[in-house]
């Protein structure tokens, strides 16, 4: 694995958005990708929407696994590499899943015996058919498939965290299955790491696959607790890659900052691209980084309706594919970054408990020191409780300074404050 930073985008497809696989045109995801190459970013992440692929369970169409292998070599030639997402699942707020596991045949997405055996037949069928092409990267699971398994979906499929252990196990195994040796990951949103009763937790993110997904949105309370410009803002990415590392068993394990994006109107257009620079500046702050993948390529047209507003804007490009300030921006740190970052010397500690993760969620006393800590100067990252005392494990990360919440914290009238150990 290179040590070098990647930097990429979600292909969002200029026309008919990711319906396009219904009336795909390789003219036209060609010169989407013409225009992503443009800015010279390195990588794709891209979604087959796993109802068009899979419409029964037994039936994974060639014809749309053919036009993926296509896209992914329509990239090849424009120097892009490409991830691929298999379990979609979710995106833009729309859910896309097959019939066969819904209302009539309304099966566990994460526990019922046939529809894993048909998860890990397309997972390793779309694995198998890109396994011989240099520039596809690997699987992703799905996207942000754990928002399926607990509230505030209105109909989730539950399970307990044994059984999406379980079931993360499999599917990881049903790619290199397809695709040995290539780079197999899952990727959920940040209720993994900040929702108490969420079966997906922290331990699996940071231990499951290749590498460990972020997914970075400050519309989660972060920018509407302190607004656009805080350090809580502009730092929140840089927060959930250190974040990570707590449960990291490698502790040089690879971080991938999969999403992150300016949403309006928290990040009104106009302020776009001073929060993507400061977002991008941030996190390249944080060792171990494997790249970064913005969110996303295009714009959705204003042709498609009922997307949340915030939807339509998010595009690096304009929907006739012209590039936006934030563009430049990334385009620019693609093309200058060169320095690594030295190790973080100052670790605050998390609960490993994750029936306590909202700790570490905005508003709670974990993420509030944290940000105390950058805005007093410091680069610091995180340590579970249950290895603060771990000098080994200290001195593998560079740790030389282990801080708790109430250690960095105001402390209130009336009470007596500790010092940093």
């Amino acid at each position: 694995m290179s040590s070098a930073v990647r930097f990429g985008v979600n292909y969002t497809p200029s026309e008919g958005w990711f319906h396009h696989w219904l009336d795909f045109d390789l003219d036209s995801v060609r010169a989407d990708l013409d225009s992503i190459a443009a800015l010279g970013l390195d990588h794709v992440r891209v979604f087959p929407l796993w109802p068009y692929f899979q419409p029964n369970r037994t039936l994974i169409r060639p014809r749309a696994v053919e036009q993926l292998v296509a896209l992914v070599d329509a990239a090849a030639e424009r120097g892009l590499d490409v991830n691929v997402d298999g379990l979609q699942g979710h995106l833009s707020s729309f859910d896309f899943l097959p019939a066969w596991t819904r209302t009539w045949h309304r099966r566990n997405l994460f526990t019922d015996p046939d529809v894993l055996d048909g998860q890990a037949a397309y997972l390793r069928t779309l694995a198998a058919a890109l396994a011989d092409r240099p520039n596809f990267l690997g699987i992703t699971l799905g996207n942000e498939v754990n928002q399926f398994a607990a509230g505030p979906h209105p109909d989730p499929d539950r399970a307990t965290e044994e059984q999406i252990d379980a079931w993360l196990t499999r599917m990881l195994a049903a790619c290199a299955q397809g695709a040995p040796g290539k780079l197999h990951l899952h990727a959920e949103y940040d209720a993994t790491w900040y929702q108490d009763d969420q079966p997906f937790t922290p331990a699996q993110a940071a231990r499951h696959g290749a590498v460990t997904a972020v997914h970075s949105w400050v519309f989660n309370g972060t920018a509407q607790r302190h607004g656009r410009a805080s350090v809580p803002s502009e730092h929140h990415a840089e927060y959930l890659v250190e974040l990570s590392k707590a449960w990291a068993n490698d502790p040089h394990r690879p971080v991938w900052l999969q999403e992150v994006g300016a949403p309006a109107p928290l990040v009104p257009p106009e302020h776009a691209a001073a929060f993507t620079e400061a977002t991008v500046t941030h996190t390249l702050d944080c060792p171990d980084l494997w790249g970064i993948t913005w969110w996303c390529s295009h714009d959705v047209s204003r042709g498609l309706a009922d997307f949340p507003e915030l939807e339509y804007g998010l595009g690096l490009l304009t929907n006739d594919r012209r590039p936006k300030d934030a563009a430049l921006v990334l385009a620019r740190a693609a093309r200058e970054h060169a320095a690594t970052p030295a190790a973080r010397t100052t670790a605050l500690v998390v609960p490993a408990d994750p029936s306590v993760r909202s700790r570490c969620a905005p508003g709670g006393p974990v993420f509030d020191a944290f940000f105390r800590l950058v805005a007093d100067g410091a680069r610091p990252t995180t340590v579970l409780d249950t290895r603060a005392d771990d000098q080994d494990h200290l001195a593998a990360r560079g740790i030389t300074e282990v801080v708790t919440p109430d250690q960095v914290l105001p402390v209130p009238p009336g009470t007596h404050g500790g010092t940093r150990s």
